[in-house]
């Protein structure tokens, strides 16, 4: 059986200075009438003013390159914004693609052409992403998917469908995971396509989730022809690539952070000094919050130093679905024996609006079937 190995978080992830700059911008952006109902969507929070507002500081495509419209800073420093952006709960849905996953994948494998167009606007906070990998009956065994673009003359014809893709009603670009070509093995014969999504032949159909929110849809193609210079990275390099993708999307802040208004407002109406049970399940929310926190950090220091954290990074994940689905459930059991509070009106909100949303902290970015499948075989289990 194989050890798998979590590097210590570099020392200087700290940044105290940037930290207060992020905190003062987001104090006075916010402002005291930014509800704690709000905070609790966080990162399915849309509003591309805000999104904006970040990229004009200099919060966006914050890693990459200056001709890009980057601003060259570490992955670091990029960790610190993010975490205090879902600490505060701030609405980041419109950018948070873009700037997670699909600027990285167009600045390792994407074409000249496409970095240029692109990346500009993805720092500056005004192009927006979603993403083109689950697909009916397959879920999170990407290695199911069934979209096809047939390479014709003229580029590509793309037919199929995408589910359970965020905000693709209000995206410019999808980054679509589709088959280009045969193959026997289930992995090959994959390739990456840059979607733009106004092309004829797209149709988008809203899916509301159980609190009747629409961030989720249904993406079908119908003979959608793709130019040629669609193509990311080379023909037949999908699953390379993808799979490259979906270290950036498992291991940040957000995996373990989607509760934490709930948690705050826990802890707000059981008072200063909890006694009793109380005290030991928050004490031990907070403490595996932490190490989360840690291995979270651990993982960015890997991508500082361009290593593979594909393992590590899917742990984490894992993980933290587990802690963020496990907080509502405590909340429930101990907001019972909370005393008299001003706040237990708010609590009750938040904490419904986080019971309803749970259930996805599981599927989003990997059922947990498929997440424990990979680290099982990474740890050589099977």
């Amino acid at each position: 059986m194989s050890a798998i190995h979590f590097p210590p978080p570099p020392a200087e992830i700290a940044f105290p200075e940037l930290r207060a700059q992020v905190r003062a911008f987001l104090r006075e952006t916010l402002g005291p009438a930014y509800s704690p109902y709000a905070r609790a969507r966080s990162w399915t929070g849309f509003d591309a003013a805000f999104s904006q507002k970040l990229g004009e500081r200099g919060w966006l495509g914050m890693t990459m390159p200056k001709k890009y419209g980057g601003h060259e800073r570490s992955d670091l420093e990029r960790y610190v914004v993010l975490e205090e952006l879902l600490a505060a709960g701030a609405p980041v849905a419109a950018h948070w693609i873009s700037d997670r996953q699909s600027a990285p994948t167009l600045l390792k494998y994407g074409t000249a052409a496409q970095r240029e167009m692109i990346l500009p606007r993805i720092a500056a906070g005004t192009c927006f992403f979603c993403i083109g990998m689950s697909e009916p009956d397959s879920g999170s065994d990407l290695a199911a998917a069934r979209t096809r673009a047939e390479p014709v003359a003229e580029g590509f014809v793309v037919n199929g469908t995408k589910l359970w893709t965020t905000y693709a009603h209000k995206s410019h670009y999808m980054i679509l995971f589709c088959r280009t070509s045969q193959s026997e093995d289930r992995h090959g014969g994959t390739s990456q396509l840059l979607v733009d999504l106004t092309t004829p032949g797209i149709t988008i159909s809203p899916i509301l989730d159980m609190a009747g929110e629409h961030h989720f849809n249904e993406v079908s193609f119908r003979d959608v022809v793709l130019p040629k210079d669609a193509l990311i990275g080379q023909m037949g390099d999908g699953w390379a690539q993808v799979t490259s993708e979906l270290a950036f999307e498992r291991s940040g802040p957000e995996r373990f952070l989607s509760s934490f208004t709930l948690l705050t407002q826990l802890i707000r109406i059981l008072g200063e000094a909890p006694e009793g049970a109380a005290r030991r399940s928050i004490g031990r929310l907070t403490a595996h919050l932490m190490v989360l926190r840690h291995m979270s950090q651990s993982v960015a220091g890997m991508l500082a130093r361009n290593e593979n954290p594909m393992l590590q990074a899917t742990i984490v994940k894992e993980l933290g679905a587990l802690l963020e689905q496990e907080i509502p459930e405590i909340a429930r059991t101990l907001a019972a024996t909370a005393p008299a509070h001003d706040d237990h009106q708010t609590f009750a909100q938040v904490f419904a609006r986080t019971l309803l949303a749970a259930p996805t902290f599981s599927l989003r970015g990997g059922t947990r079937e498929i997440l424990r499948g990979i680290i099982a075989r990474g740890l050589g289990l099977r």
